[in-house]
């Protein structure tokens, strides 16, 4: 990435706002007219110039003003962040979509929808695959011989129940005892690291306690820890969004077909959206997965509830867009459900 000065920095902002804004090139007279520090036109062109020769410009015609180049808004939107505050009314519209919502899929599908609205763009959300959820606690019920019945609730509040069988017979106290223990030692563990570990240790401590890892392997082994596999959900919607500024219709066939298979969607999000990561990230020119995306970009952030990672969300649209507003937009519905889904009060 160019290293450029701050007059650079700000002739370059500025152009990057007039064309998101205009969809014209923008010449060095329309920059003059709104410099508050009263720039002549020739020293904003002497500017434009070096900018263009960094590869941040670009120059449709040879009469014409300049665009940003995709390192441009590379540039541009490295140096945006989330915390800006939100237009009032696309505040009022995300608490109105989303009052009275606690359930993953439901907020999910919601999300796509406002983020289509609110950005003009293509809004998605996609739901975590795996069993990939923390551990908050466990009850096992003796249901009668050599049957069990395991709750086991997750950190976001899921339940999921399961009807085991056990090679021998397990007293109440018993079952009591080995949910105590994985109680103990495991609540916020995620599931399958919580598995890992028993494994290791029913080995190694099975000597020291071996009436209570008996019992705690026979539930294990039975498929008491097991949640469901969850195949993807996919919301996708606004790609009409798009149909206005797309001239070529070959192109744009291809690009639709793209957002309807779920499951490139499914490889997109988790290509560019790590759930690690803690802020929304901004990826422009999506060609190394989808080369039909290559002049859009992808803003998005993991969906997280707690520590669990339950989803992805992210809008897509053209490099022509405006990013501090969908930015903000995107961390704001991330944030908003953690907080929803942790209080749902």
């Amino acid at each position: 990435m160019a290293s450029i000065g701050r007059r650079e920095q700000e002739i370059l902002t500025a152009i990057v706002e007039t064309y998101i804004s205009t969809g014209e090139p923008v010449g060095s007279r329309t920059l003059a007219r709104r410099s508050r520090e009263g720039l002549s036109a020739a020293t904003i062109r002497n500017v434009m110039a070096d900018l263009a020769e960094a590869g941040l410009l670009a120059q449709p015609h040879t009469s014409s003003g300049r665009i940003p180049s995709v390192e441009g808004y590379r540039y541009y939107a490295e140096r945006l962040s989330g915390e800006a505050t939100l237009k009032p009314d696309d505040e009022q519209t995300i608490q109105r979509y989303f009052h009275g919502v606690n359930e993953v899929q439901d907020f999910m599908e919601r999300t796509s929808h406002v983020l289509s609205l609110i950005s003009s763009g293509v809004g998605v959300a996609v739901t975590s695959t795996g069993p990939r959820k923390a551990l908050e606690h466990v009850h096992f019920q003796r249901m009668g011989d050599l049957r069990v019945l395991a709750v086991v609730v997750t950190g976001s509040g899921v339940v999921h129940d399961r009807m085991v069988r056990v090679p021998h017979d397990v007293s109440q106290p018993e079952l009591d005892l080995a949910a105590r223990y994985i109680n103990d030692n495991f609540r916020g563990w995620m599931i399958e690291d919580v598995r890992q570990e028993l494994e290791r240790r029913i080995e190694q401590e099975r000597s020291e306690y071996d009436r209570l890892m008996s019992s705690v392997a026979e539930l294990y082994q039975s498929g008491a820890l097991a949640t469901k596999e969850e195949a993807a959900e996919v919301f996708v919607e606004g790609t009409a969004n798009l149909v206005s500024g797309e001239n070529n219709r070959e192109r744009l066939r291809q690009l639709l077909k793209t957002l309807e298979e779920k499951t490139r969607i499914v490889e997109l999000l988790s290509s560019y959206v790590d759930t690690r990561q803690e802020a929304v990230r901004v990826i422009i020119g999506l060609e190394e997965t989808m080369p039909d995306l290559s002049s859009f970009v992808l803003i998005g952030a993991p969906a997280r509830c707690g520590q669990e990672i339950l989803g992805r969300l992210a809008v897509i649209g053209p490099t022509r867009m405006d990013y501090q507003h969908t930015i903000t937009a995107v961390s704001y519905i991330a944030r908003l459900f953690d907080k929803l889904l942790n209080d749902p009060e």
